[in-house]
């Protein structure tokens, strides 16, 4: 029987998910999180369909059981892909990244021009342009991947000429668009907002999922009766698929805190 006490189950592609979960934690503190990260099989952006959707219902298999009584897809390109699959696979509720982050931009934008950077798998998709244009069919989206930028933040370069470099090159197709809202389809971005903000316009507005996809679950926890009972503060156990020597850098880069509780998994 699923006890209140249950941890939240969050996945992603690598550790950019981390931010999701930091996320949960500050607005639900006395709820549980299981967090796993394939670390072995990113990134998630450059591959099939077909596998993308493998990977991820083997993670949701994991989750449950551990005994999520949730499950959140931290990652853009699986959200896109692999939700659908997901949801039918297992008997909890399943939230994915980008709905939160459709609802925020079209809150958040005041001309009606969005801009969407993300993996390449996540903007060929057009999940975000889609849903967009399905709430608002007026809503001009102009949609830019952006494959680089995961490798930069995972090796922490996130300033510098060349990473400035890129990012010109990047969101140059933003500049003559008149967009006021720019969505960061991917985890990972969030670190490069300071430089995302010097390479635009100061005054777009950057939609970020994490917070977004925090008050969804703060909803639906409410709604289905799953909030935790407890009164302590709730744990953070983190799993990978691989463990590499810049992990823990990493890790509490995207956490701005520590990581102790980290276990490797083979999922292959």
């Amino acid at each position: 029987m699923m006890m209140n006490t249950n941890p939240i189950g969050i996945f992603d592609s690598g550790l950019g998910g981390l931010t999701v979960a930091k996320a949960i934690q500050k607005l639900l503190p006395h709820e549980s999180v299981i967090y796993f990260g394939d670390t072995a099989r990113l990134p998630y952006g450059n591959k099939s369909p077909k596998i993308i959707k493998k990977y991820s219902l083997q993670i949701a298999d994991f989750l449950i059981s551990k005994g999520a009584k949730i499950i959140v897809i931290a990652c853009n390109t699986a959200s896109a892909l692999a939700l659908n699959e997901v949801q039918k696979h297992v008997k909890v509720p399943v939230v994915g990244v980008i709905d939160p982050g459709v609802k925020a931009a079209i809150h958040a934008t005041r001309n009606k021009h969005i801009g969407v950077i993300g993996t390449v798998a996540t903007i060929r998709s057009k999940e975000y342009e889609n849903r967009i244009k399905a709430t608002d069919h007026t809503m001009t989206v102009i949609s830019q991947p952006c494959p680089l930028f995961v490798p930069l933040v995972e090796e922490g370069w996130l300033d510098g000429s060349i990473t400035k470099a890129i990012a010109n090159i990047y969101l140059e197709p933003f500049k003559t668009e008149n967009i006021d809202t720019l969505v960061l389809g991917c985890t990972h971005y969030p670190l490069l907002k300071p430089l995302l903000i010097s390479q635009t316009n100061q005054k777009i507005v950057l939609v970020d999922s994490a917070e977004p996809v925090a008050e969804k679950i703060f909803d639906l926890l409410k709604t289905s009766k799953l909030q935790s009972n407890s009164h302590k503060n709730g744990t953070l156990s983190c799993y990978i698929s691989d463990f590499f020597s810049q992990f823990k850098t990493i890790a509490e880069r995207f956490l701005e805190g520590p990581i102790a509780d980290v276990t490797t998994v083979d999922l292959l």
